[in-house]
């Protein structure tokens, strides 16, 4: 990681106080209505990922669902959604993950990979990599080999990537401190 900020840095928003008192929030919306920076954010993640067999692009809901789609369909890849839970009409298969406080889930339909193939999976945001582990986990229960783990932000404070160590990541726009 540089320490020298990526350029698209400057089209997130920090919002001070959200969702709560001493939280710097980074709304991406700001990026995503600029058409220019939309398509400078695909283009880096699809860059770094040309060349690699990539067979589906996992993307975590929600906001990991616009440049996921934008992605998948760039690498020539499927799309598959991870879902909070109750959200997907067939059969899943559901992950538990730790929160600061209690639990949350998340879901995959069962039949989204088959074993063998090549997974990326995206979000928009890197914190402390619970949700991220959580969707590795459910990849991997259906046979899916994760070849990354991509991100348009990462909070390296949070020492998600650490968490997260033994998988291929890469992020864009990385914070330093909060």
């Amino acid at each position: 990681m540089s320490t020298e900020q990526h350029p698209l840095a400057t089209f997130i928003r920090s919002v001070p106080d959200f969702p709560k008192r001493g939280i710097i929030f980074r709304d991406i919306t700001t990026l995503l209505k600029n058409p220019a920076a939309f398509e400078q954010a695909v283009n880096v993640l699809q860059s770094h990922y040309a060349g690699r067999t990539i067979d589906k692009v996992v993307c975590i809901e929600s906001r990991g669902f616009i440049l996921g789609a934008a992605l998948a369909l760039r690498l020539k890849a499927g799309f598959v959604p991870i879902r909070k839970l109750g959200k997907l009409p067939a059969e899943t298969v559901r992950q538990e993950y730790a929160l600061e406080y209690g639990t949350d889930s998340i879901e995959i339909h069962r039949d989204a990979i088959s074993p063998g193939e090549k997974i990326l999976i995206h979000d928009d945001l890197l914190a402390t990599g619970g949700t991220m582990s959580a969707a590795c986990k459910l990849v991997e229960s259906l046979g899916g080999e994760i070849s990354g783990l991509s991100f348009l932000i990462e909070l390296n404070f949070l020492r998600g990537r650490a968490a997260l160590g033994r998988y291929d990541i890469f992020s864009i726009v990385q914070y330093d401190a909060e």
